[in-house]
């Protein structure tokens, strides 16, 4: 299981953070207000950059995606895996679906 953040630096670019999986668990105690949204996106796809509609976290639940901030740091994640979306502000990040699994994600929102 990967747990990777993305989150709004001072300078206005996105980053990333590896979470543990304990960090994770104390994260998502967090609920916040809003629908659990379940999503299926095709692969191949590309999203420019974009931030986070709003604090919440992806799990996917299968294909394969592909996030990228400006300094050109990459992760790739799959079933499993979670994504911490909190890069409310700014230059935002990269998605892509990559494979040719459709992508379905759970996003469920956190407090601010």
């Amino acid at each position: 299981m990967k747990v990777v953040r993305v989150y709004s630096g001072d300078d206005g670019e996105s980053h990333f953070q590896v979470v543990s999986p304990e960090e994770f668990a104390e994260v998502a105690k967090r609920l916040g207000s809003g629908a659990v949204e379940f999503n299926t996106r095709p692969s191949p796809s590309f999203s420019d950059y974009h931030t986070a509609p709003r604090r919440q976290y992806v799990v996917g639940l299968s294909g394969q995606s592909e996030f990228e901030c400006a300094d050109g740091t990459k992760y790739r994640m799959g079933p499993g895996d979670v994504l911490i979306a909190e890069d409310l502000t700014g230059h935002g990040h990269i998605a892509r679906g990559i494979g040719d699994e459709p992508r379905v994600l759970l996003a469920v929102p956190l407090a601010d």
